[in-house]
């Protein structure tokens, strides 16, 4: 079974290790002390409350057949007299998405405005975490 400590469950989830700490103490997050004493959370209990906390989609998401819909800020515009390249940070993660120039200026994206990147692919690439990661077999470390 793989267990999380805090600080790894704080970073899968984006949050701080003290807000894990008042999940648990709130009874939001379920959590158990290992061998040792540190409070470790389970890896399905996580998953689980990871999943319940995931947004509600947004109103377009009946329109669309895709599924993986990132909502963040324009970090960054690179235009040239055809294409352009539009930087995103959404929460943790940078989304990169070439595009005509065309249609950067008809949706008036610039730096600092709210973009929702959707994401529709036939592949995925799953890795598995490094090793500072707690699903490599070991236990509570």
């Amino acid at each position: 079974m793989t267990r999380f400590r805090i600080g790894e469950a704080a970073e899968l989830l984006g949050v701080s290790p003290d807000t894990v700490r008042r999940w648990i103490d709130g009874g939001r997050l379920a959590a158990v002390r290992d061998e040792h004493g540190h409070r470790v959370v389970d890896g399905t209990d996580l998953a689980a409350y990871a999943r319940s906390q995931a947004a509600d989609p947004d109103d377009r998401s009946d329109a669309s057949s895709a599924r993986n819909r990132l909502r963040g800020i324009v970090v960054n515009v690179v235009k040239d007299t055809v294409m352009a390249q539009v930087d995103i940070q959404a929460g943790p993660f940078r989304v990169v998405s070439l595009m005509s120039r065309e249609a950067v200026d008809e949706l008036d994206l610039r730096v600092g405005t709210v973009a929702v990147a959707v994401i529709k692919s036939t592949t995925v690439v799953v890795e598995r975490g490094g090793p500072a990661s707690a699903g490599r077999g070991r236990g509570a470390a």
